[in-house]
């Protein structure tokens, strides 16, 4: 929207523009160390670390690295869950020099492979139980250091490769000043789930990062405490939503994140009763997980204020039944890989708009451009393409340039999501243009119907695909959860939708599963469920 509307929806007391400080993304880990060396950093089951003690430990692996002969520019990749270790790899890297490749644990050989390949990665922390599966694709990738992290009391020494103990006893703080331009020098290769071809490194310089942590917090500020605020971080840090949402929104304004390396429902309900968090962002499976537990409002679920919700769609009726439940207020935003990620989310200061993911942050411009080249804007209120621009854009893609051209024009960012804003300003996210379907010549969005879907008293998660048809070209197929102790029928289902829905959108097909496919985040993969129909 060139008129910028949603702008009028900003109080006073929220900047519309942001100033992005002059400086590299490990500088706020020691602003915090300056300003609250004492507070709690990060809690991790019994474990507690200072900001003063954060600080050290990564200026010793950022010595240890630099003795190891890492110089400015070369890649470590981290493959870790969330633990003390990834903050300190994370932040030592950058200061000595580095550019961090993020890697999903849960990768499989091929898939570890390319991403070190394509990275050319040197270095590489990694959880102890990988290690044989890293080692098994060394001689195919760059790697010389693999430092392997136990999180037993127990050293876990791997020779000729070391321990994550033993490296940073290697690393006395002594460190080679680097020179860091924040505006062109990359910090992180954020690689993208490779759902449409072979898996990209998003190139995010410090100051991208940083600024998406400006922004957030000048859009959250009225809700957030400096130096005081507890994040429950179990959204993994290897994702770009956890990288800002959980660990540097939470280090800048030198608050606790409190770490868990999974989502374990029981372990979740004791960590909030336990530890209070104030703060917690997540996705909508952790949300249907809690909602649904039976004795989830006997752990104490109001200490938690603020919960925003990112990754995937948040279906409107969950929203309610999580809010109701707990007292705590979703904010529903959008945003992807190439841009840090945030771009949008549901305002606390104004309304709030149920099925929308909100406005701009600060310094956020964005349209909607025709479905055909992309080079019209359509008006309020018709569907095309997301466009994006503001600091937090991507530089481009890793060794794509061609990539790169298609995905930036003229410095904005084509998400390739389908959407619609309102008169307001408002943005209502639609669909991913390849997951749109097309039957009898009428297009469904996913979307629509899983919002009916998650409406129906026994469906506790919901996706849906279109699948060949040889008459319509496609029919839509539902693949359900249902929530426990409660029974439906495929017909039930059918005609549940045919009466909430034009009866083109309705299903034809009906699927009851124990479980959905997911990634490591906790996103529905429907990639993996179409991928599962065309083998068949």
């Amino acid at each position: 929207m060139n008129d910028k509307k949603w702008l009028s929806v900003y109080p006073e007391s929220i900047s519309k523009e942001i100033k992005v400080p002059d400086v590299p993304m490990q500088k706020i880990l020691q602003n915090a160390c300056q300003s609250y060396p004492s507070n709690t950093a990060i809690t991790f089951y019994n474990q507690k670390i200072t900001y003063q003690e954060l600080y050290i430990m990564s200026q010793a692996f950022a010595s240890a690295l630099q003795k190891k002969g890492v110089k400015k520019g070369d890649r470590v990749a981290i493959m870790l869950p969330n633990c003390p270790q990834y903050v300190i790899a994370y932040y030592g890297s950058l200061t000595a020099g580095a550019i961090i490749t993020q890697v999903n644990p849960m990768l499989v050989e091929r898939e570890l492979q390319h991403i070190l390949q394509d990275s050319g990665a040197e270095t590489i922390v990694v959880m102890d139980g990988l290690y044989p599966k890293v080692k098994s694709v060394k001689q195919h990738t760059n790697l010389k250091n693999i430092i392997a992290v136990s999180l037993q009391q127990s050293k876990a020494v791997f020779s000729p490769d070391t321990s994550f103990d033993e490296f940073m006893e290697s690393g006395d703080g002594n460190i080679n000043p680097i020179s860091i331009d924040p505006e062109h020098d990359i910090a992180v290769l954020q690689y993208t789930g490779g759902t449409t071809g072979r898996s990209k490194g998003a190139m995010l310089t410090h100051r991208n990062i940083l600024a998406n942590v400006v922004q957030c917090y000048e859009f959250f500020k009225h809700e957030l405490s400096i130096g005081s605020q507890r994040t429950l971080s179990i959204i993994p840090l290897f994702h770009v939503f956890g990288m800002t949402s959980a660990m540097n929104l939470s280090i800048y304004i030198a608050g606790d994140s409190i770490m868990l390396p999974r989502f374990e429902i029981d372990e979740v309900l004791e960590t909030i009763k336990r530890e209070r968090p104030t703060t917690f962002p997540g996705v909508p499976t952790m949300y249907v997980a809690l909602t649904n537990h039976p004795k989830a409002e006997e752990f104490g679920m109001g200490s938690i204020r603020l919960c925003n919700s990112g990754s995937a769609p948040m279906p409107v009726e969950l929203l309610r039944e999580f809010e109701r439940k707990s007292g705590a207020k979703i904010l529903e935003g959008y945003g992807l890989t190439e841009a840090s990620p945030t771009t949008h989310c549901n305002p606390a200061f104004a309304e709030r708009k149920p099925g929308s993911v909100g406005i701009g942050v600060p310094s956020t411009e964005y349209k909607i451009m025709d479905l055909g080249d992309g080079t019209k804007e359509v008006a309020p209120g018709e569907m095309g393409e997301l466009v994006v621009k503001g600091p937090q854009v991507m530089k481009g893609y890793w060794n794509m340039p061609e990539e790169t051209a298609v995905t930036l024009r003229e410095g904005w960012l084509y998400t390739g999501d389908i959407a619609k804003v309102d008169e307001e300003g408002y943005l209502y996210i639609v669909d991913r243009k390849k997951d749109l379907i097309i039957a009898s010549g009428y297009n469904i969005y996913p979307r629509d119907v899983e919002e009916v879907l998650y409406e129906h008293p026994a469906v506790r998660e919901a996706v849906v695909i279109g699948v060949p048809d040889a008459y319509r070209g496609e029919s839509v197929k539902a693949v359900l959860v249902l929530k426990d102790g409660k029974m439906t029928s495929e017909r039930e289902i059918i005609d549940y939708c045919r009466a909430n829905l034009a009866a083109y959108k309705a299903p034809h097909i009906v699927e009851f599963r124990e479980e959905l496919p997911k990634t490591n985040v906790g996103k529905i993969l429907r990639r993996a469920l179409r991928e599962e129909l065309s083998k068949k």
